[in-house]
Formats: C-alpha cells, structure tokens, sequence
C-alpha cells in the first residue's frame, strides 16, 4: 500500500466553520479511518443524514439531543454512540459542546470543498 497517493493527515487542522453554529477540526485520517472534533453552539443542529460510513461518537462536553434510526436520547459529557452504515442520525445541541466522531473509512467527501 502506497500511503503517499492515498489522503493522508496526521495531526490537528484549522477550524472550518460549516455555519449555523458548527465547526470541525480534523485530528487524523487515511484511507482506513478518519477522527473529526465538531464543535457546536447552543440550539445547532447535526441534521438528519445517512451515509455508508460506520460512525462512533464520544460526546466531549455538552449535552445534545441525538436521534438514531427515529430513537432519541438525551446524552452528555462522556456518553457516546455508534451509527451503523445507512441508518438516519442526526443531533440537535441543548448545552454548547464538542462531539468527537471516528468514521470508517474516512469521509472523502469530507475533503471537497
């Protein structure tokens, strides 16, 4: 496996601000696993999505309202979930925090801008 034509990133990006009070940071990622930090300000909002992507969510600090597969929990600092491939989730923040999410493989969609 040639790492140096594969997306590569190995240490804390920029900020990206994505709007409506959500921004992320990239920790890591290749073509195997990608880790995100999505900061997130009172009352924004994850919407609803899907993707083929394994997800596991460790929430930071917070609290958010998280709606998996039409589930809702309320979860805090130190919870966290996992999203299985094509199945709608999406979290609506009620106390402002950082949610930590760990895909697999990585989000190249993500990466286009």
């Amino acid at each position: 496996m040639n790492f140096k034509k594969e997306p590569f990133f190995d240490g804390n990006s920029d900020w990206e601000d994505l709007g409506d009070g959500v921004s992320r940071q990239f920790v890591g990622y290749n073509s195997q696993v990608m880790m995100v930090i999505v900061k997130f300000e009172k009352d924004a909002i994850g919407a609803l999505h899907q993707h083929f992507h394994s997800q596991i969510t460790y929430v930071a600090s917070g609290k958010f309202e998280v709606t998996i597969d039409n589930e809702i929990k309320i979860l805090q600092q130190g919870d966290g979930f996992f999203a299985q491939p094509n199945i709608f989730h999406g979290v609506k923040c009620l106390e402002a925090g950082q949610l930590i999410d760990s895909f697999t493989p990585f989000r190249e969609d993500f990466l286009k801008g």
